[in-house]
């Protein structure tokens, strides 16, 4: 039997047709009277109706006007005032919740030059190791955007290097290179977000500290065992690859950054490892169109290169096949956008160290590690492969302290014999000794082609690596040297007189004698504007470099003992002490009035750092802490093992 389908109800007329339809005639007849009237007349005629309404008709009346007299004010601007006034917001969740207001506002909101702005104003302008991380994520994601949002309510999509508003005028420079400042912006600040609040760890790696013991039938000792040296980590390197860990055990751990996995051992040290130095993959040459062999002149030391018998595959990652030279050519690295020309004109001599223990690559497709230790001997490793490619020898004691310049393969090494030596990391070869200091050589640091070295003699010196001449002997120190900052222009020094000296890098005058600490000065870093000092006292000291007066900005009670690690940039201070803590700063700069706070001394206009949190649960001790802008790794002591936690603070994707 057929069913009869029920009847389709009519279309319900439209809301004017209805509302004309209802309206009584002389409601007509009443609005066509209003219509004639004079503007002063219409507004007498409608304060007399409202005297007239009861509440629910003015209730009435005001859900019926207010969505007409909403407006567009930022469509009626020009787009340039619009932007002007939205350069005023410093808050990044209220320009993402302005973006949701409409499509208009959105494509306004997308502009490169209010993003810009708003990054200068945070802070995240002058950092190009953050912008370096940044580009290097990009690449790495593919292209994928963030799934994390600044804000619950927004949705930041891919920024477009154009934006073209609804009134048909371009507001950014139309070219496909634009850097994508908004973008960058929000992976700067949930990085920074992350810091402050929680990071995440990656991977725990524990390992005894004492490895059984092992018997030799063979040895004199015949059934007594050998003991081997404890894993005490005496080294970290860090990038944002990489982390390497030197050991008392002869071992090298090299871990990887982004995962925290434990990639390979380095073993071939026949003893305790000292001094690491991490040679990051890529970059381009400091000095490209300069050979090796025309820095070292005639006072070559043993200028017979390894290079020879070095496998193809290991060529390959040391760069030897890409040119007669040695150099590599530049891989299109990218020029900063936040490229300060002034900061490049602070450093007369070239850049300065990574205080991580990392250095620039000159090009070659490998990162590379430097070692060495109480075996007398320095290595080159391949972190890809874990093969050593060189073994150097020349030292005839311990090698207490390395550093790589920037850009060049020079390795400059500090050992217990008092001497510096200058190699050749790519070719295998000594290209000179350094000789002067009378005791062990216990610190030293670079900066281009300048590096400054501190002994035991209580004396530093500054040497060109170019020609090896000594340009000057830093006098003042009455015992042991332990530590060494130099930034290109200024150097401090800080031992165990426990006093801080700060010498002009140019002349070799002491131009500050800096004291606060009761013990041991064993930790120093140099920024533009101010000097960390870390002593055996637990104190952490902050002092200005603003001015010639180095005055005292912050002491802080960082920790019960020691401090064993002190690192710093322009947005955090983190510090590690014996007493098993790591703890994280923040700098923030202080209102202007002369009321600075308890603790600080400084002038207005120094950044104060305050406590934020510890960055792990606390050990026992904690010998090394190193970070990057995205990784941190803490080596301590835990339940009598050596563990290692590396800590990510990057952005989820």
């Amino acid at each position: 039997m057929p069913i009869v389908p029920p009847p389709t109800p009519a279309p319900s007329p439209p809301p004017g047709q209805a509302s004309f339809q209802s309206v009584h005639p002389s409601v007509v007849s009443h609005v066509s009277h209003f219509a004639g009237l004079s503007p002063a007349s219409r507004r007498q005629h409608l304060y007399a109706l409202i005297q007239e309404c009861t509440p629910s008709e003015l209730l009435f009346l005001s859900t019926t006007i207010a969505p007409l007299l909403k407006r567009d004010f930022l469509r009626a601007l020009p787009p340039e005032v619009s932007l002007h006034i939205l350069g005023f917001v410093d808050d990044p969740r209220t320009l993402a919740r302005a973006a949701r207001v409409s499509r208009y506002w959105n494509e306004l909101l997308k502009d490169d030059y209010l993003w810009k702005t708003l990054c200068i104003r945070h802070g995240f302008s002058r950092d190009a190791d953050a912008v370096k991380s940044f580009k290097a994520e990009q690449r790495s994601d593919g292209g994928r955007r963030h799934s994390r949002h600044l804000s619950m309510e927004s949705d930041f999509d891919t920024v477009r290097s154009t934006h073209s508003l609804a009134s048909g005028l371009q507001l950014s420079p139309p070219t496909s290179a634009a850097f994508p400042y908004r973008k960058y912006f929000i992976h700067e600040h949930l990085r920074t977000s992350n810091w402050l609040q929680r990071g995440r760890l990656l991977r725990i790696h524990r390992a005894p500290l004492h490895p059984p013991i092992a018997q030799d039938m063979n040895a004199p000792n015949n059934g007594q065992g050998q003991v081997q040296n404890p894993a005490i980590p005496t080294s970290i390197a860090i990038d944002s690859s990489w982390v390497v860990v030197g050991l008392a055990n002869s071992r090298i751990h090299i871990f990887s950054a982004r995962t925290g996995v434990l990639s390979r051992t380095l073993v071939g040290h026949e003893a305790g490892v000292w001094a690491v130095s991490l040679i990051s993959a890529g970059g381009e040459p400091a000095t490209a169109d300069v050979p090796l062999s025309a820095n070292a002149g005639d006072s070559l030391v043993a200028g017979v290169p390894q290079d020879a018998m070095v496998p193809p595959i290991l060529k390959y990652a040391l760069g030897l096949d890409q040119g007669e030279d040695g150099w590599t050519s530049s891989r299109g690295v990218s020029p900063d956008p936040f490229a300060d020309t002034r900061a490049e004109e602070s450093h007369p001599f070239g850049k300065p160290s990574y205080p991580g223990g990392a250095s620039d690559g000159w090009g070659q497709p490998n990162a590379l590690v430097v070692s060495g230790g109480c075996d007398k001997e320095l290595r080159v490793w391949d972190v890809k492969s874990g093969y050593c490619i060189y073994i150097l020898r020349g030292h005839t004691s311990t090698i207490r302290c390395l550093k790589v310049l920037h850009g060049r393969p020079i390795a400059v090494s500090g050992s217990r014999d008092r001497t510096l030596r200058v190699w050749d990391v790519q070719r295998g070869r000594l290209l000179r000794v350094l000789e002067g200091h009378t005791q062990s050589v216990r610190c030293l640091d670079a900066c281009g082609s300048r590096v400054v070295s501190g002994s035991y003699d209580c004396t530093c010196r500054v040497w060109d690596v170019d020609t090896g001449a000594c340009l000057h002997v830093l006098r003042g120190h009455f015992h042991q040297i332990y530590t060494v900052a130099f930034d290109g222009v200024r150097i401090a020094s800080g031992g165990l007189d426990t006093t801080v000296r700060v010498w002009d890098a140019s002349t070799g005058a002491c131009l500050a004698l800096l004291q606060g600490h009761t013990a041991l000065v064993c930790q120093l870093q140099l920024t533009p504007t101010m000097l960390a000092t870390g002593g055996s006292d637990g104190r952490v000291i902050t002092f200005s470099l603003r001015g010639a007066a180095f005055s005292v900005v912050q002491r802080l009670a960082a920790h019960d003992s020691s401090v064993s690690g002190l690192q710093l940039d322009d947005r955090f201070l983190v510090t590690s002490g014996n007493d098993g803590r790591v703890r994280l700063y923040k700098f923030e700069q202080p209102p202007p009035s002369p009321s600075l706070g308890s603790g600080s001394t400084g002038g207005e206009g120094d950044p104060q750092c305050s406590f934020v949190r510890d960055l792990c649960e606390p050990s026992e001790s904690v010998w090394k802490v190193a970070y990057t802008r995205e990784t941190c790794a803490i080596l301590c002591k835990k339940a009598g093992k050596m563990v290692v936690e590396i800590w990510s603070f990057k952005p989820d994707v």
